[in-house]
């Protein structure tokens, strides 16, 4: 099953640069948004290197007789390394790390991956559903009970997260796997999306439009909603034939 696939990546109203990196590899089937921090530089360097990592080990062959859960574990686990190896090597790059979801798909089966709060969401007209968890403070506090979804609005630690790629050497991550089916659409994206846009409005921006027409209306609503960090926004979408 081929996917229409679309994205778009903004630094957005407020910073300098752009911390997010994306990857749409339709050959490999693989498609990855990570949001790295760190210093001035770091969040740059950790995300461009996971998800130019991640790119590397499933196209490797020698990862052709691995699982699809084990290939994706391999990717988390050699990018992390490596990030941390990277920033043990240079001042200027401590503590840098990188949140990173991911999709890939094989066959009919698509696995969803992530380590972080950038997130995956599955849309199936009239339905949206985050099918990842985030690795967030604030998240940990909804899901012990302190606080309810209204109060997290205004929770101060909301952007602390509790797991990231290359903060330290190990990581583990979440993995989903379910069937595809047509007329579904996978939307990958970092916090810069969900932090300042709501769920029942991206899910009216994929009700109301075309999917190669969502990216660049989810990004602009982020930025009008205040556009305070860098956005990305990926969707990969499978026609009904």
């Amino acid at each position: 099953m081929k996917p229409q696939v679309y994205f778009l990546t903004d630094t957005g109203a407020r910073r300098e640069s752009n911390q997010d990196s994306c990857l749409a590899n339709e050959e490999l089937g693989l498609y990855v948004v990570a949001d790295g921090m760190g210093g001035h530089s770091g969040g740059e360097v950790a995300s461009l290197m996971a998800v130019k990592t991640v790119e590397d080990v499933v196209s490797n062959p020698d990862t052709a007789s691995l699982s699809p859960r084990e290939t994706i574990n391999k990717a988390y686990q050699e990018a992390s390394q490596r990030i941390y190896d990277r920033a043990a090597e240079a001042s200027e790059l401590s503590g840098m790390g990188t949140t990173m979801v991911l999709a890939l798909l094989r066959g009919d089966r698509m696995y969803a991956a992530n380590v972080g709060d950038s997130r995956c969401y599955l849309f199936k007209k009239p339905f949206l559903w985050q099918i990842t968890e985030d690795h967030s403070l604030i998240n940990e506090q909804i899901r012990a009970g302190v606080l309810n979804l209204e109060d997290a609005r205004h929770f101060v630690g909301r952007n602390v997260i509790t797991r990231s790629v290359g903060y330290e050497r190990f990581v583990l991550p979440d993995i989903i796997e379910r069937e595809v089916y047509p007329g579904e659409t996978y939307l990958l994206c970092s916090d810069g999306l969900s932090g300042l846009v709501t769920d029942p409005k991206i899910c009216e921006i994929l009700m109301k439009n075309s999917p190669d027409k969502v990216p660049q209306i989810c990004v602009q609503q982020a930025i009008e909603n205040g556009g305070d960090d860098n956005v990305t926004v990926m969707v990969v979408h499978f026609p009904v034939n």
